[in-house]
């Protein structure tokens, strides 16, 4: 008897809780109240393939760092707030931080190379020119086009595969630069191979697409800072945006102390001088320079920050192409700058040329008003020598070695200058 009352009041006591269980589920008030709370999502942003440019790919420049942007392992500066709100597609360039181990994070420069609006005026000129519609798919229209299929049959990059496109660096091309571009792409596997084959028609396309709208990722690539030369490392692309290592651009130091000023112009003139005179034989020039062309890392040192206008002579080549093979254009000469534009002649470069526009440009900003006479005057008088010496080489050479020779002494040896410190203290080359 005992043992079913005992059974008895078990099953009253499930029944009730039964009850109780359906009594909260019912009560949504109720339940939340007994229920934990949902664990804190942290925010996050899903880039969309849009504003990457990875919606036009194979029309782009590669997907080498895509993962890293996924991973949050690449954040712009904006993402310091808590919505995590990408800035405008719009701009040129951002600043960034990149890590590798999610401890440590340094700065890096994320860059279109031509604005969103010349992309989309690109983009629609294809779609116009080749399909004679308004949209289209990129590739497809461009795999079409006679130079692509010449590429997808080119077992070497050849100069008469890049014949007419608008880049400086191609305008005097030798087979030797072009091997170096092919063992050098950073965005397939390394080969080490001056053939193609270890390229895919889609790595081809990539490859070409960037040569034609702008060659700073692939001089970055093909001439490394591990190697001495005076750029800032490429880290890898994502769609139409590139990353790399950050540099300040030399704009911001027309204000710069005196002993600063004096250090970047001697970094610049001596850049200049490497670019001449290298142990590859390669004599780089530039068509174009402004305040943005050259950037400052925060040890100092003085880099190319932008190498869209470099172009490249091969001293010991020489040129592959004669002038008269340079006027071929096509839609990939057209993709950033105005069909109609006329060709440098490779016979016309000097090798002044850089300097006497650096003389123009830039110096006389940098170190403008900087020093107290006498020697602000010569530094002013050395500068319009060299700015005005186009039809004198050599009065460019000697106006430029005066003026060296007159700001080493203005620079000072301390922390600021990290690159370069504490060796100055040890060294008479400073």
């Amino acid at each position: 008897m005992g043992r079913w009352i005992c059974c008895l009041c078990s099953r009253v006591a499930d029944s009730l809780m039964l009850l109780l269980v359906l009594a909260l589920s019912c009560n949504p008030s109720t339940a939340a109240t007994a229920s934990p709370s949902a664990p804190h999502i942290k925010p996050s942003y899903s880039f969309g393939r849009t504003f990457l440019g990875l919606d036009k790919c194979n029309a782009c420049i590669g997907t080498s760092i895509c993962k890293k942007f996924f991973k949050e392992e690449i954040r712009f500066a904006t993402w310091l707030s808590s919505h995590l709100k990408l800035p405008p597609s719009y701009l040129l360039s951002y600043s960034g931080n990149y890590t590798d181990d999610a401890n440590s994070w340094r700065l890096v420069d994320i860059t279109r190379l031509t604005s969103k609006y010349r992309h989309d005026r690109a983009d629609k000129r294809i779609c116009t020119s080749l399909l004679k519609t308004k949209t289209c798919s990129l590739e497809r229209a461009l795999r079409r086009t006679h130079r692509f299929q010449k590429w997808l049959r080119a077992k070497r990059l050849t100069p008469d595969l890049v014949q007419g496109l608008s880049s400086p660096m191609l305008r005097c091309p030798s087979q030797r630069l072009l091997d170096r571009i092919v063992r050098r792409y950073a965005e397939v596997p390394d080969a080490g191979s001056i053939y193609m084959d270890h390229l895919t028609d889609r790595d081809k396309l990539r490859l070409l697409y960037t040569l034609s709208v702008n060659s700073h990722p692939i001089l970055l690539q093909i001439f490394p800072d591990v190697e001495g030369w005076p750029f800032p490392r490429y880290l890898g692309s994502c769609g139409r945006l590139v990353v790399s290592a950050s540099t300040q651009p030399l704009r911001d130091f027309y204000g710069a102390a005196p002993e600063v000023a004096a250090d970047l112009a001697l970094q610049l003139l001596a850049v200049l001088r490497s670019m001449g005179t290298n142990d590859l034989n390669y004599f780089f020039y530039f068509t174009h320079v402004d305040a943005g062309t050259f950037g400052v890392f925060s040890n100092g040192h003085l880099f190319i920050r932008d190498a869209s206008t470099l172009g490249i002579i091969d001293k010991e080549e020489g040129s592959q192409l004669i002038d008269g093979q340079q006027e071929y254009k096509d839609i990939f000469s057209c993709l950033t700058v105005d069909c109609q534009s006329a060709f440098v002649s490779c016979n016309s470069i000097r090798e002044k040329h850089s300097l006497v526009m650096v003389c123009q440009e830039l110096l006389p900003k940098l170190l403008k008003g900087k020093f107290l006479q006498p020697v602000q005057e010569k530094i002013d008088s050395f500068l319009q020598h060299c700015a005005d010496g186009l039809a004198d080489d050599q009065g460019v050479n000697e106006a430029v070695a005066k003026l060296a020779e007159l700001l080493k002494p203005l620079r000072s040896c301390d922390s600021r200058f990290a690159y370069r410190y504490p060796d100055c203290k040890y060294s008479d080359k400073y």
